[in-house]
């Protein structure tokens, strides 16, 4: 091993390692004293002063090996050793690097040179440290007598390419010599080899890093997410409210002259006070005030000429605005505080366009927030001053003659709003900050502003939440504050009276977005998100649910969602606005009128409508690619069609709903399909003759098997036909009954390979009989085991589209659908029937599931059913609002086909009730379910089943339902006025 002379320290070092020793990773002076090459070994074994006085004087500084250094610290950090272990790490590193450097020495130059300069360089030595205490490490006291040589080098595993080594072999004294030190000196840890390949890599983290982010567990099989990840994703859908029977009907404020406002609001650079018909809007350099009443053009275009400040101010950036409290009563709210980018506080007349007071630099920065609470008015500025004007009794606060009040709490507060009389803040969390299962967060600072001796309060949430975005307060709970954050959850907080602090009381998961604002309305919670969705919670029942959801803002997010108080005493109306990032600001009612009128109406629909029955035939099969000649050999595949429709007395409607009618597993067919499918109709809605052959052979034996089984006197009619790769759907009505249809459609809906491909869908049909809307869903959804997380998301897609259909512009106000719907969306129509190869499995074993089936043990099974506990547990899931009949057959997959076996190929999957019929009707006396079976048809790998109902159909008298309505709109106006008192009430009390 080279050893040079390091200029300028008069010490000695080593250079390199030797080339036969295996990498170690970073290399200091106490592995390089440790480890010598076998080089230096036989130069010091032969010596000749190696068993003479030399020898005995360089042992002594010869040191045990280092401590293992600490998990998680660097080898080059020392700085959490103690200031005698810091010492005695560099001692030893010097002596050792000196012993060596020594015996490198006498190898080379025998005469009694060497031996003196040994001595000089020993007696420039530091003194010996104190000893460790570590009980762990056994103090090691060479021996004088003991030959110094390192510990042998761990083998290294041959490869075919290794060349051997041409080192020359060391003497037998050097090897005894070598041994002795191997005794006497503390082993390393073997290091694990793998093969030829290197050690694998390290990572280091020193004290005060931030750890990297957790590694995310490994997907199990292939492309099926993780048992982790779908327990995660299935434990935040069980927190969503219940949303199966929101309306989406937006609640449109007819307060102002026209619903349809064109103010133009500009995103995040506009400031928006409201105060009844009186709407200011402050942007740019301008400020701008509109009277509803009339129209949507501004009758005061001000800027800072316009109100004086010419001479103050180079221009007129107002950052802030609140109506300052009136003197009498809410009728005269006119004057309009507003706080500039200067740190000017301006008083506007709203209705002459002047300037009522000023008081210029009232802040040294910019004002971000103005507050209005009781008789009080606050400006807040980004470094978190504070100024209170709090009026005299019996007068009222003005700018100009009201003295401040200084008050200073956190700047750069992100959330601030006056909630229960005092200032709730919170800031964005710092990304550095600890981040774990155990952190609470974030802060949340409440300051007591408008209380001369108030002080202020720091509150944690219960567990770590997103980023506080808004707060709200409910007239129905006055004594609670909800604070939305980002990632979609509410937090709850009791407010006592007093000092004491408040006290979070639960945190409820209302949506996998975040919530950007939230607002107390009447007794509805209302929140706005990034896609520009309102949607207004009922947080009484548990779990909440979701009454409304409708989309405000086009796909853009939501910025602000405010209750204009002033408008209670100035329009006898609650009025909500919102403003988002379509740069649209639109009103809506607070007392969801329309919804209220629907909901009575819908109680006494009886008195209005008649009714009558009809008899609905459903039969779903998969026919996994099977023909229809293939329906021959046993009586149960010859009589099969004709056995399924007699199942149900003269049907008036029958439904086919087939699946994998062609093999979804040949390229040719599915590219067919793919390439024909759009021109498979005649203009009748008769198939056409170019579609695939499979199509048109089981289209022509299913109209024969209709008109067999049928009496003669009662034909039948193809009402619809549509095809999607592997899907089919053939709808059949009574001739006497197609006259009564009106309103018909039918579309579908990919979902394979994301939405790109139709092997995985639905077939979408809907029709109007009489008065009623149904909808007939045709699906097929994925496949696999592990793969409910998936099949959720197809029911999702299906149900939720928002333009499924065509809207629908009908008289009389759209009888036909339910909350609020135009017929576009599936959830619109008052009868949804759903059918198909749903691919729902059983959460048990294959033994355990066939030992089941033999013992006739279907309740054990059916408690295991993943559809059946989505529909339990999950509140997102999209099916929880259906209907199931009762199951009392066995499972009707997997089967060896023309066997009565389930599946003994090499997958042995198991048994399971993949095909279903489901419904949903908002009035569950108007669909009964007739019959729920299968039957025992071998030329598939499924068995079809059949469902028979009778639905109840209305018939509206259009004009008793308008005089109905009448009734009902006067019971509207007495309840609305008893809201407004409640709401009035509550808003005087903690805000007004």
């Amino acid at each position: 091993m080279p050893v040079v002379d390091e200029p300028n320290t008069g010490r000695l070092s080593l250079n390199s390692l030797s080339p036969f020793e295996p990498s170690r990773g970073p290399v200091t002076h106490a592995t390089r004293s440790s480890f010598l090459s076998p080089e230096a070994i036989h130069d010091t074994a032969t010596h000749p002063a190696i068993n003479g006085q030399l020898i005995n004087q360089t042992l002594p500084i010869i040191r045990p090996p280092a401590l293992p250094t600490r998990r998680n610290v660097s080898p080059f950090d020392d700085a959490h050793l103690a200031p005698h272990e810091k010492q005695s790490s560099s001692t030893e590193s010097y002596s050792s690097s000196q012993s060596t450097s020594d015996n490198e020495s006498n190898s080379t130059d025998p005469s009694p040179v060497a031996s003196s300069s040994s001595l000089s360089v020993n007696s420039r030595l530091p003194p010996k440290p104190p000893p460790r205490h570590h009980a762990s490490l056994p103090q090691h006291q060479p021996s004088p007598q003991s030959s110094v040589s390192p510990p042998p080098l761990p083998a290294r595993k041959a490869t075919a390419e290794q060349t051997p080594s041409r080192r020359p072999n060391p003497s037998p004294d050097a090897v005894s010599t070598a041994s002795g030190l191997t005794a006497s000196l503390v082993s390393p840890p073997e290091r694990k080899t793998f093969g030829s390949l290197p050690p694998p890599p390290t990572r280091t983290i020193a004290l005060g890093d931030k750890l990297p982010p957790p590694r995310r567990p490994v997907a199990s099989g292939s492309g099926s997410s993780s048992e982790s990840e779908d327990e995660e994703l299935k434990l935040k859908q069980d927190l969503l409210p219940d949303s199966s029977r929101s309306s989406r009907r937006p609640p449109v404020f007819q307060g102002h002259f026209s619903t349809e406002l064109n103010i133009h609001i500009p995103t995040y650079a506009a400031i928006v006070a409201v105060s009844g018909n009186i709407v200011a809007v402050a942007a740019h350099h301008r400020l701008k005030i509109y009277d509803l009443t009339e129209s949507d053009i501004p009758v005061h275009d001000l800027d800072a000429r316009d109100i004086g400040l010419e001479m103050k101010s180079k221009e007129l950036r107002i950052t802030a605005m609140e109506f300052r409290p009136p003197e009498k009563d809410f009728h005269s709210a006119r004057y309009l505080w507003a706080g500039t980018k200067e740190g000017h506080l301006l008083e506007i007349d709203v209705q002459s366009g002047s300037l009522a007071g000023m008081k210029l630099v009232a802040h040294a920065h910019q004002i971000t927030h103005m507050f209005r609470y009781k008789r009080s008015m606050a400006s807040m500025d980004n470094a978190g001053k504070v100024l209170v004007f709090t009026a005299d009794s019996g007068g009222s606060v003005s700018l100009a003659y009201t003295q401040s009040r200084v008050v200073r709490i956190a700047d750069k507060q992100e959330f601030v709003k006056v909630l229960a009389g005092q200032l709730w803040t919170s800031a964005r969390e710092s990304n550095n900050g600890p981040v774990g299962a155990a952190s609470r967060g974030p802060v949340v600072r409440i300051y007591d502003i408008f209380s001369p001796a108030g002080i202020g309060k720091s509150v944690l949430p219960t567990e770590h939440l997103g980023t506080v975005t808004s707060g709200t307060m409910l007239a129905s709970q006055p004594g609670v504050v909800f604070l939305g954050h980002e990632g979609g959850h509410v937090s709850i907080w009791s407010v006592p009276a007093g000092d004491a602090l408040p006290q979070c009381e639960e945190i409820i998961k209302v949506s996998t977005s975040d919530i950007l604002c939230l607002e107390g309305v009447n007794d509805r919670l209302w929140a706005g998100g990034r896609q520009g969705m309102i949607a207004a919670y009922d947080i009484v029942p548990r779990p909440w649910i979701m009454t409304n959801s409708w989309r405000a803002h086009e796909k853009l997010p939501v910025l602000s969602l405010v209750v204009d108080t002033y408008g209670i005493e100035r329009m006898d109306r609650l009025c909500v606005y919102s403003i988002g990032r379509d740069e649209r600001l639109r009103f809506w009612d607070g007392f969801l009128a329309l919804d209220w009128i629907d909901q009575e109406l819908l109680r006494r629909d009886k008195e209005f409508s008649s009714f009558r029955d009809m008899n609905v035939l459903i039969v779903s099969w998969n026919l996994d690619s099977s023909k229809p000649e293939a329906l021959s050999g046993t009586p149960e595949n010859v009589n099969f069609l004709s056995d399924a429709l007699h199942s149900v007395d003269s049907p008036d409607m029958i439904v086919f709903g087939l699946q994998e009618l062609i093999d979804l597993e040949s390229r040719k067919m599915a590219a067919k399909t793919v390439l024909l499918g759009a021109k498979n109709k005649n203009a009748d809605g008769s198939i056409s003759q170019r579609v695939s052959t499979a199509y048109k052979k089981w289209f022509d034996r299913l109209v024969q098997a209709v008109r067999l089984a049928m009496p003669a006197d009662t034909p039948y009619t193809v009402i619809h036909t549509e095809s999607l790769v592997g899907l089919f759907s053939c709808i059949f009505v009574k001739n006497t009954e197609k006259i009564s249809l009106k309103q018909t459609a039918i579309t579908t809906i990919k979902r394979g390979m994301g939405g790109r491909y139709g092997n995985k869908g639905g077939i979408v049909c809907r029709f109007i009989v009489d008065d009623s809307s149904i909808c007939l869903i045709n699906c097929h959804l994925a496949a696999g085991q592990n793969h409910a997380r998936q099949r959720n998301a197809d029911i999702a897609a299906i149900l939720e589209d928002k333009s499924v259909f065509p809207e629908t512009i009908m008289d009389h106000d759209m009888v036909a659908y339910v909350n609020g719907g135009d017929g576009s969306m599936v959830l619109d129509h008052e009868l949804v029937f759903i059918n198909g190869d749903m691919n729902y499995r059983i959460d048990l074993r294959r033994d355990a599931i066939i030992a089941d089936i033999k013992t006739g043990n279907v309740s054990h099974l059916l408690s295991q059913d993943q559809l059946l506990k989505e529909m339990a547990n999950n509140r997102g899931f999209r099916l929880r609002s259906f209907t199931e009949g009762k199951i009392t057959f066995s499972p009707t997959y997997k089967y060896d086909r023309f066997s009565n076996e389930y599946d003994t190929s090499e997958k042995r999957r198991a048994p399971a009730w993949c095909d279903r019929i489901l419904w949903r009707c908002n009035d569950k006396d108007r669909v009964e379910q007739l019959h729920y079976r299968r039957y025992e048809v071998n030329v598939s790998d499924h068995r079809p089943i059949s469902g028979g109902f009778r639905i109840r159909v209305k018939s509206v008298r259009h004009d008793a339902r308008e005089r109905i309505k009448a009734e009902v709109q006067g019971l509207w106006m007495g309840r609305e006025k008893e809201l407004l008192a409640t709401a009035r009430r509550f808003y005087i009390e903690h805000i007004l």
